[in-house]
Formats: C-alpha cells, sequence, structure tokens
C-alpha cells in the first residue's frame, strides 16, 4: 500500500510542479511519471525497511 500511495503522490506531485513551471502536455506527462516511480521506490524502499524492523 505504501508503494501505490507513494506513486500516486509522486505522479500528482510532478504533474503539479511542471504544470506551475508552465510546461506543455509532453512536461506534465513526463514530470508525472518521473515522479511517481521516484516515490513509488522509494515507497518500496520504505515497506522492506518496515518489513525487516518489525517482522
Amino acid at each position: 500500500m505504501i508503494v501505490i500511495a507513494g506513486a500516486v503522490l509522486g505522479a500528482l506531485t510532478g504533474g503539479f510542479t511542471a504544470r506551475r513551471r508552465k510546461g506543455s502536455a509532453a512536461d506534465i506527462a513526463q514530470y508525472a511519471a518521473g515522479f511517481g516511480i521516484c516515490f513509488g521506490l522509494a515507497g518500496l524502499i520504505l515497506t522492506i525497511a518496515l518489513d525487516k524492523i518489525l517482522l
């Protein structure tokens, strides 16, 4: 769940960042994909870390 939440949050953050910088539709899509991948990966690492610590 953390991975999915991170990916969605990252995509929204990236999309809003590109829109604030007055990017085109392709820029918005690229930022959303990049931030989504980055936040999803961070969520995966956090999930693995929590699993190792708690179990």
